[in-house]
């Protein structure tokens, strides 16, 4: 028996960026931060703070882009998985990332004056989708009831 799966909230580092792949799969990439509280063994209290690179696809993907914003709480819930690919330089390169499967925004709504926390716009409107060449764009569904999180 395995499991991989891995449970985060934290904030996000940067707006998401969606990207269609070449059979038009919908693919979003942003960072998440967790900080974490300790004492020290001087009884000093400290924070660290860790980075997850997030990968979400299809309609996870496309929620991201749509909903979420820089400063963003989100509760993201995927497994770990490991890439390597070699650099221009020769070196193998390696990069470990959560691939969502459950993205859930924890902000209750958006700011009053500012839009979407991080979003320097002002607006409250989600930001247009960027479509796959060649595809008609399709009818607005309703997006997720926030009210209804369980935390």
């Amino acid at each position: 028996m395995s499991l991989n799966k891995c449970m985060i909230i934290g904030n996000l580092g940067r707006d998401p960026e969606m990207r269609y792949t070449p059979s038009g799969q919908a693919v979003t990439q942003f960072t998440v931060a967790v900080n974490r509280n300790y004492k020290d063994q001087q009884g000093e209290r400290q924070e660290e703070t860790e980075w997850f690179r997030i990968v979400a696809w299809g309609q996870q993907a496309e929620f991201a882009a749509e909903y979420l914003r820089k400063g963003a709480k989100v509760y993201v819930e995927g497994r770990l998985q490991t890439r390597q690919w070699e650099g221009q330089d020769g070196q193998k390169r390696y990069t470990t990332e959560l691939v969502a499967n459950t993205i859930q925004n924890l902000e209750r709504r958006p700011r009053d004056d500012a839009g979407f926390p991080g979003d320097a716009g002002g607006s409250q409107e989600p930001r247009p989708r960027p479509q796959p060449a060649g595809q008609q764009p399709q009818a607005e569904q309703p997006g997720p009831d926030y009210d209804d999180l369980p935390f």
